[in-house]
């Protein structure tokens, strides 16, 4: 099993250039999940690449930033801002990213494409975008 994470532009640069090698999130999947596709947020609107999982690590924000403030690629009052009001969070140690030289345009292969609102499970890309 896979997931598709939505990832706002200027982190998913960040973790192209090596600077971001934490994707943080409120809420998470399965830690047996490997494979993160990479769905770039307006104005991008495709899918640019993926992420190799290393490990999940579940903490309050404020352990997140003091262990990854420096590999983060996000600036310390965007982080906070992010899990404002919540008692814990996760941080998704990124192994390897690989991008796409060829984005994919979901919308030409689904027109009805949703993106996820943080996350959600896929087996594979092709048969998540196959028009039904």
């Amino acid at each position: 099993m896979k997931v598709l994470l939505s990832i706002k532009p200027k982190y998913v640069e960040e973790i192209n250039k090596g600077s971001k090698l934490y994707e943080f999130r409120k809420i998470i999947f399965n830690s047996d999940v490997k494979t993160a596709y990479v769905y770039e947020s307006s104005p991008t609107k495709k899918i640019v690449g993926r992420i190799i999982i290393e490990e999940i690590i579940e903490e309050s924000p404020t352990n997140l930033w003091n262990m990854f403030e420096e590999n983060s690629g996000i600036d310390r009052q965007s982080f906070f801002e992010y899990f404002k009001n919540k008692d814990k969070g996760y941080a998704i140690k990124i192994k390897k990213y690989i991008n796409y030289k060829r984005p994919i345009d979901p919308y030409k292969k689904k027109p009805d494409f949703v993106p996820p609102q943080s996350y959600f499970y896929v087996e594979n890309l092709n048969n998540m975008l196959a028009v039904n």
